[in-house]
Formats: C-alpha cells, structure tokens, sequence
C-alpha cells in the first residue's frame, strides 16, 4: 500500500525463495518467480474484505481527504491531436472533457489545459481509448473533438466486445470510500470525477488516493491499538 499511494500503478512480488529468513532486495533477487500486483488488485482485494474496514470505508471522500483537487482539463473543442499534446507535456494519462465557456468562446484556447474546477463535465479522455485503435483509423480520427473521439470509440466494432464500456464515471463529495472503490473496481477505471448537484466538476479521486487514505486510516488505527 505504501508504493501504491505514491503513484506507483503495478509492481512485480516475488513469490518465493530459495533463501530463508531474507527480506528485501534479497528476497527479489533470489525469487525464481513472480507476479504482477496491480492497484486495481488491491482495492478488488479491499472490496472482497470491506466488512473488515467497515469502519474506514464508511467515511465520504470529502471527510477522508481523497479528493484531488487541482484538474486539469480540455473543453469539448479541443481536438484529439491537442488533446494528446496536452496530456503528453503534462504527463497525464487521462484529462476530463468540459463545456467550453459560451462567455468566452471567442478567446478560450481550446489548445490548452484548463483549470477544470466548476465547470460542466461532458466526458473523459483517456490514453485508455487510444489502445487498439489501427493507425489509419486514429490518423482520420485526430482532427475530430476529443469529445467526439470518445463517442466515436463507443460506436466502434473495436469495443463492442469490451468487458468495460466508456462511462462517464463519477461521485459527489459525499460519497463514501465503499462506493468508490466499487464503482472504480466494478467499471475498471482508474478515477472517479467529483461533481457537484449540478454536474460541475469539484475534482478528482484516483485510485492512487483511495489507497492513500486508506493506508493512513489503518495504519492510525494500528497504532491506536
């Protein structure tokens, strides 16, 4: 959980030894195989014991502390090819789609992030929807919105067999831990977007600030026992 709440996404365990009473970097390099665990393992592995951490997970996001505040986001006339830029220069794997302000149509740079706090949340873009997709079929697709993008991926034959259909997934700060977990292990996403009552975005939580909080939660009641 501690290399999970940095941000790490996967790691590799080792499963065993022909070493005994080693830890560490011995244990690693004396393992003769391995798995991968994932975050996504370890909150299905939460959601299976969650009667155990009833007491954690009961706790909304806002009283928690999972809540990211700080969204970069595009606006629904951002094409794909700017959106890919954007993401690309500052290293993020998703961004959410906004309206584009009708106030400031004329001067909004649709070729830029924007701070996505308070506005009307449309859509996700995700490198995600960029997997499988044939070379000539992106090239045609990179002049489109990204918002059109994403609504083009979800008529595609490319997903129509897809296990995980792109949603707009999202919650309100009331929500409790136990029903993000489950709407991010149940849809497979790796973030949920906070809203307010009328659909504009308050922030984020990823799962990276699930297992956060999670980890500071246990390990404060470890050490209150």
């Amino acid at each position: 959980m501690e290399l999970f709440s940095k941000g790490i996404h996967r790691a590799l365990v080792p499963l065993d030894s022909h070493m005994e009473n080693i830890s560490g970097v011995e244990l690693v390099e004396s393992a003769s195989s391995y798995q991968m665990l994932t975050q996504m393992d370890l909150l299905m592995f939460l959601k299976e014991h969650a009667s155990d951490i009833q007491g954690i997970i009961s706790r909304t996001v806002r009283e928690s502390g999972a809540v990211t505040a700080n969204v970069f986001a595009i606006t629904e006339r951002t094409t794909v090819i700017e959106a890919i830029k954007c993401m690309r220069a500052a290293m993020l794997n998703a961004v959410p789609i906004i309206r584009a302000s009708t106030d400031a149509l004329a001067h909004e740079d649709h070729k830029q992030l924007k701070n996505g706090k308070g506005r009307k949340l449309v859509g996700t873009f995700s490198a995600t929807d960029l997997r499988g997709c044939h070379l000539a079929t992106l090239q045609s697709w990179l002049p489109l919105s990204a918002l059109d993008f994403t609504e083009s991926v979800l008529k595609s034959p490319l997903y129509e067999a897809s296990d995980s259909p792109r949603e707009l997934v999202t919650c309100v700060a009331e929500s409790s831990l136990a029903e993000l977990i489950d709407k991010a292990v149940t849809k497979h996403v790796h973030r949920v977007w906070v809203v307010d009552q009328h659909g504009l975005l308050v922030g984020l939580v990823s799962l990276t600030d699930m297992i956060r909080v999670l980890r500071l939660a246990l390990l404060s009641h470890s050490q209150a026992m």
